[in-house]
């Protein structure tokens, strides 16, 4: 007998499953929702009228480094603001109370270009994988559990989204200080939420997998 294999969701069948995701996904005091056009003034609350980093507005993967600096703060904006509206959800917000203070992207890798063109981050395989591809955690929360969080939320969305596969590019802050590289995750949350190294090829930056499948096969 064929196996069956989930079908990974495109964007429309994401958009009509919306409704039967199990969010808003709540740990402790967060509440963590999708990013909809709706909760837009949330995210500009969050990352400020210069965005969360250096005028990126959550473009750097979209459209790469180089013409991140080329483009302006508010181009930048309104190119992510374009997204949001388009859908589906590009992301993930957590909320303390009415109080918005963090944020992931996760979305089909094959929506972030400068991410396929990577050479340390290049694909693995062919597994059409989805990707959480960085974080913005509000100063006053940060190690606090938010990234934590908000990182089992993006395996639930992934999973209920039909995604093979969840990966992640994060940062590995063994032996290190500092957080330069964080705004992907840190390699131990991702490790403590069931996620496994399947490649690494710069030496603080592993490529790091949650198999959707697994868990669905087994129920």
């Amino acid at each position: 007998m064929k196996r069956m294999q989930a079908k990974p969701a495109g964007e429309g069948h994401a958009v009509a499953r919306a409704a039967a995701l199990p969010f808003p996904f709540r740990r402790g005091r967060l509440t963590i929702k999708p990013l909809t056009p709706e909760l837009w003034p949330a995210l500009e609350a969050l990352f400020g009228p210069n965005g969360a980093s250096s005028g990126c507005w959550c473009m750097w993967w979209r459209i790469g480094g180089a013409q991140i600096r080329v483009a302006n703060t508010l181009r930048n904006k309104a190119a992510f603001k374009a997204v949001v509206e388009k859908g589906p959800p590009p992301g993930l917000l957590a909320f303390d109370g009415n109080d918005v203070i963090g944020w992931c992207q996760i979305t089909p890798r094959n929506m972030l270009p400068r991410l396929e063109r990577s050479r340390v981050l290049a694909r693995v395989d062919d597994v059409p994988v989805w990707s959480v591809s960085c974080f913005y955690i509000r100063r006053s929360h940060r190690r606090q559990g938010a990234m934590r969080a908000l990182i089992d939320a993006a395996v639930e969305y992934a999973r209920k989204q039909h995604a093979p596969a969840l990966e992640a590019y994060p940062w590995d802050e063994q032996g290190k200080r500092g957080s330069a590289g964080a705004y992907t995750g840190i390699r131990s949350a991702f490790a403590k939420a069931g996620f496994k190294e399947i490649a690494r090829r710069s030496a603080d930056r592993p490529i790091m997998r949650h198999d959707l499948h697994a868990r669905s096969a087994a129920r």
